[in-house]
């Protein structure tokens, strides 16, 4: 969809005679158009430009029609964006075979003005629909799940993985609520989550999980090619500088200010949708994510804002200030576990 709110259809044809006529029909539907002379011009403003259709010639030079289709629907990021072919190749083997390469019709030259305006309208609608479904999709879950779902389906399962999971939550929450009016709680918590969101996706995190005042977030699900275990840690570093700010904000307001706990632990972890066909989620489950809640739980005791351990300090640079706090025997555990800080 164009700024000025108008749908934008990318003409890909060779002939100037053929273009011109397109773009005078489809300016008169009011829809905005770009043009392609070759399939490889084609592909490269699909790329950059997302329209919302592409009307597609087959014969035209550097790359034709079904090439252009076959990459396109290849595409995750591109799959849904309709085409319809118009061609003069019309033979009931060129037809079926832009079909099964994902045409959404195929129109012989000359077409029926009449017919193509009804097949974009119903085109655009599709599409439209597909987009609001995405959008949706982006305001309940992370964009890299929202994705993932657009791109491979959903379904139940798992596989096991290494990745390094955070907890964290509000220090003396209920006492706080109990100050404050049910308004003023809900708008704190909004505020203070889209304050440490950010330092969280800035360093390849997913927030998996808001239970109350309390995140769980999942580094290493995203391949960023970034040890998950400095991801997680600079995240976590970075909540801290946006609490800051936050409290700072709130102190200006006449507020009470916030402290919080993070715990960080990495290891191998079963990733996957659980759940049932009709509701689910995208969550981790294993050792490493129970320990990582029992570590951000351990914050209260240590005094310290940010726990990890062992595994999580191996992936940290020798030149990070590391600050060693003696072995804890956490809860379920049998064996202790080292427990480290960092500024």
């Amino acid at each position: 969809m164009s700024t000025n709110g108008k749908p934008r259809i990318l003409i890909v044809d060779d002939e100037p005679f053929n273009v011109d006529y397109l773009e005078q029909e489809l300016e008169e539907l009011e829809y905005e158009t770009l043009a392609a002379v070759n399939g490889q011009e084609a592909l490269d403003k699909i790329q950059a430009e997302q329209p919302d259709l592409v009307l597609l010639d087959i014969m035209m030079p550097i790359l034709d029609g079904f090439a252009v289709l076959e990459r396109v629907k290849a595409n995750p990021l591109l799959r849904d964006i309709p085409i319809i072919v118009i061609s003069a190749m019309n033979d009931l083997e060129s037809v079926v075979k832009g079909i099964k390469f994902g045409a959404e019709d195929y129109l012989p030259k000359p077409f029926e003005p009449t017919l193509l305006e009804a097949r974009i309208s119903a085109c655009i609608e599709k599409k439209s629909l597909r987009d609001q479904q995405r959008k949706l999709l982006h305001t309940f879950a992370s964009k890299e799940v929202a994705d993932l779902l657009m791109a491979d389906g959903f379904s139940l399962g798992g596989k096991r993985i290494d990745a390094s999971i955070m907890f964290t939550d509000i220090r003396s929450f209920t006492t706080l609520s109990e100050k404050s009016n049910p308004a003023d709680t809900i708008e704190m918590l909004n505020s203070y989550f889209a304050s440490i969101f950010e330092p969280i996706a800035r360093y390849g995190g997913i927030v998996n999980q808001i239970i109350g005042d309390g995140l769980m977030a999942l580094f290493g699900i995203a391949r960023t090619g970034e040890d998950h275990r400095l991801q997680a840690v600079n995240a976590a570093r970075g909540m801290l500088e946006a609490l800051e700010t936050f409290n700072e904000g709130r102190a200006a307001a006449g507020k009470l200010q916030i402290k919080i706990g993070i715990g960080i632990a990495s290891g191998s972890v079963i990733a996957g949708y659980a759940g049932t066909q009709h509701r689910a989620t995208y969550t981790c489950v294993g050792d490493t994510v129970n320990l990582a809640a029992r570590i951000e739980a351990h914050t209260k005791v240590a005094g310290r804002p940010i726990l990890f351990e062992s595994e999580t300090r191996a992936g940290l640079p020798e030149s990070m200030a590391v600050e060693s706090l003696g072995e804890v025997i956490f809860k379920g555990k049998t064996i202790p576990i080292q427990v480290y800080t960092v500024a």
